[in-house]
């Protein structure tokens, strides 16, 4: 027997009152979870191993990945460059980009602000819905650039991804219970940087920003969804999402003068 606020609880019972208790879900349907947040985790271990692939084939080290290597580096096979895309069918570069770094600082920024803002949307939407989001922004961002950027300069980064998750951050604020005010001044920071800094891909940020805002739509509704959306329906949404980044993308290559 084990004690409880009042009398005694018998272990099975209780055992069977666990198993039959719904579990406490957020307010997009991800069952809430106190465990540490994994997806996020991955992705900053997957961006570094990257990084430390291609500092060791670069001749500058750790410092400098993207300074010229031999042809065979997985950096140039992996950056965006929509010249590559176009001539060469090389679409996997759309999403590679988003896992290279140019340098220390690059990264260094980029996973600061992933786990900054990460593991709290990890636990409010759930795994699935986290990892659908980070990589459709991270491919609505390369789609921006393939489209309308110029096509011989080289785009790299997880900026992109990052951008949607604060999208999405803006879509849902009334849905995950956050602070406007909060979230719209580190949107506006960040935006401040991008056009204020040199070298940062413009074009990149917005796109990953406008594909994590219909993300979160499609997660969320529009504002004054009261119902939560089931999960066929947001799966159905974020299936959308996609058609719609990889239209940006056909629609590119069929009338663009690469």
């Amino acid at each position: 027997m084990r004690e409880a606020s009042v009398g005694f609880h018998c272990p099975d019972d209780a055992a069977l009152g666990r198993r039959t208790q719904r579990p406490l879900r957020s307010s997009i349907g991800a069952v809430l979870r106190d465990s540490p947040p994994y997806v996020t985790i991955a992705l900053v271990v997957l961006n570094v191993v990257v990084y430390l692939v291609t500092a060791v084939q670069s001749h500058t080290g750790l410092t400098d990945p993207s300074a010229r290597t031999p042809p065979s580096s997985l950096f140039y096979k992996w950056q965006l460059v929509p010249y590559f895309v176009y001539h060469e069918h090389q679409y996997y570069r759309l999403i590679t980009a988003a896992f290279l770094h140019a340098n220390l600082l690059h990264i260094a920024t980029n996973m600061l602000s992933l786990c900054f803002v990460g593991p709290y949307l990890e636990r409010s939407l759930g795994w699935w819905r986290y990892v659908s989001l980070y990589m459709l922004s991270a491919l609505g961002g390369s789609a921006a650039v393939y489209a309308l950027g110029s096509p011989d300069v080289a785009v790299v980064g997880a900026s992109t991804a990052i951008f949607g998750l604060l999208g999405a951050c803006l879509v849902l604020v009334r849905r995950l219970n956050l602070d406007l005010q909060w979230v719209l001044m580190i949107i506006v920071l960040n935006f401040v940087f991008t056009f204020s800094i040199a070298g940062i891909s413009r074009l990149g940020h917005i796109g990953g920003f406008v594909a994590g805002a219909l993300a979160g739509l499609a997660m969320g509704g529009l504002p004054n969804t009261r119902r939560r959306l089931t999960d066929r329906a947001q799966i159905a949404g974020l299936a959308g999402v996609l058609v719609v980044v990889l239209l940006v993308v056909g629609v590119a290559s069929a009338v663009g003068d690469f």
